[in-house]
């Protein structure tokens, strides 16, 4: 019964750590930007539902706040820093320090806002229901697999069979090409950082409203999506989507042989076997697509 318990919590987490990454992946495959600021979004979306939660303003608008918030940072974020970075020709380093360095100064922030212990959001759908004697399962985690398999297919339809999904898809190999069909590349690099933000905000209000949040957790965050997009295979969603399952799976199950503060080296010691033995990941090619 524990290993079942075990792994509907991993499918729970791994739902969770697949929105986030694909999330990660899509723009980091689209644009080439190291957005190591990704986890930053999450913690943004994370407080701006607890707080208007919180003040008594109801979940709905909580929802509404921290998609409009994620949203508006990642816009912002590629406006104002990375496009002027690449517009005089900095370097992929030049990025991800940018990135890093914004990552640091919203989690201060958001430290010095709400402070740097846990924060949880108490919603009637967090309190596990017994399904069987020793099974105790939240409807959060419905409700994450849920969100995760109706984000998924929506993405799925968007990029295979809508003009702007293709021109995502284009945009990372040769943005001429997108030019020449006169298309904008900073119009589809700003709806890579608006589509990959929006796949986020569910991760982030589930996760407050079952482990908690603090303003740290952003770096966490990053790093699974960053595992994740390397053992799915660099620039693949569909990789970095079973990647996010199997993280979180692995992570779970491994509460069956480790103590609890070894469950992450599980994690990144699947990313290392992947990186030695397959670096295209699960579903790359040596040359991402």
């Amino acid at each position: 019964m524990l290993a079942l318990q075990l792994m509907i919590t991993g499918l729970q987490t791994g739902a969770l750590y697949a929105l986030t990454a694909v999330g990660f992946s899509l723009i980091f495959g689209s644009t080439r930007i190291f957005h190591f600021a990704h986890g930053a979004t999450f913690i943004i979306a994370a407080y701006l539902f607890y707080f208007v939660n919180v003040s008594g303003f109801g979940v709905t608008l909580g929802v509404i706040a921290a998609t409009a918030g994620a949203i508006v940072f990642g816009l912002l974020l590629n406006r104002f820093v990375y496009v002027p970075i690449q517009r005089d020709e900095g370097s992929f380093f030049t990025v991800f320090v940018a990135s890093f360095g914004i990552g640091i100064v919203i989690q201060n922030v958001v430290g010095m806002i709400f402070g740097r212990g846990y924060v949880t959001v108490q919603t009637p759908l967090s309190f596990s229901v017994e399904l069987m004697d020793g099974l105790y399962v939240s409807p959060l985690a419905w409700i994450s697999m849920l969100c995760a398999a109706i984000f998924f297919g929506i993405l799925w339809c968007f990029l295979k069979y809508s003009n702007l999904g293709l021109s995502l898809r284009a945009l990372a190999d040769n943005p001429d090409l997108v030019r020449v069909f006169g298309l904008n590349p900073r119009f589809i690099s700003s709806c890579a950082f608006t589509i990959g933000s929006i796949l986020v905000v569910p991760a982030a209000i589930i996760s407050g409203a079952t482990t908690g949040l603090n303003p740290a957790m952003g770096h966490h965050v990053m790093l699974i999506s960053l595992a994740a997009t390397i053992v799915g295979g660099i620039g693949s969603v569909a990789g970095t989507l079973l990647a996010g399952l199997a993280l979180g799976l692995a992570e779970s199950l491994a509460l069956l042989y480790v103590d609890s503060q070894w469950t992450e080296a599980v994690t990144f010691a699947i990313l290392f076997l992947f990186i030695i033995v397959r670096p295209s990941g699960l579903l790359g090619r040596s040359a991402a697509h």
